[in-house]
């Protein structure tokens, strides 16, 4: 499989490791992009299985975080029944002014997934003060 050339923010290149370099024996992927200045610059992305391509950008732990709580926010709209799946990445794309290739939480910064968890937080509320009507 071929290698990707990744950047880190850091500047730093990305290298293709085994996830267990970062999770241990709790490592639930086989193999991870990581930072080559890990463990100082702690960022890394996700792998697919087959093809090594990365799921999103590297990130740090603060990134990883943000993204995680933007995820809960996100999938709370169609995981409801507010929305289908669809529906919600097509609305993502539109609230945040994205193409469908942008239009993915492990691919944005810290300030487009602030900008989505308060669009979430939004149109779940206007669907609470609809239903209170």
């Amino acid at each position: 499989m071929k290698k990707r050339v990744l950047k880190c923010h850091c500047g730093a290149q990305a290298v293709l490791r085994p996830a267990s370099v970062v999770h241990g024996e709790k490592a639930r992927s086989d193999y991870l992009y990581v930072c080559a200045r890990y463990p100082a610059c702690d960022s890394y992305v996700g792998v697919h299985r087959h093809s090594h391509e990365p799921l999103g950008s590297l990130a740090d732990r603060s990134l990883r975080n943000k993204r995680i709580q933007t995820h809960k926010a996100f999938d709370r709209l169609w995981e409801s029944g507010m929305m289908q799946r669809w529906q919600a990445y097509l609305w993502m794309e539109f609230k945040l002014g994205l193409t469908k290739e942008q239009a993915h939480i492990a691919r944005l910064p810290a300030h487009k997934c602030d900008e989505l968890i308060a669009a979430c937080e939004e149109e779940w509320q206007n669907k609470m003060s609809r239903l209170a009507s």
